[in-house]
């Protein structure tokens, strides 16, 4: 089994795991109907447009 030769800094070391589990902020863009903030190629949680076409009802609608 391969053992280091030297002892590696702790410099290093933190810098190697503080990138592990590093996650990126989603994607936000507005939506093209209603202008409000949305994750891209999902349903708008506001108006629930896709791609300019309702596929789902929200309580704004049920009025």
């Amino acid at each position: 089994m391969a053992v280091p030769k030297r002892r590696q800094s702790s410099t290093r070391r933190d810098t190697r795991r503080a990138n592990h589990d590093r996650v990126a902020a989603p994607n936000i863009i507005p939506c093209a109907n209603c202008s409000a903030p949305m994750v891209p190629h999902r349903v708008c949680p506001a108006c629930g447009y896709y791609k300019g076409r309702a596929v789902t009802k929200t309580n704004n609608d049920a009025g």
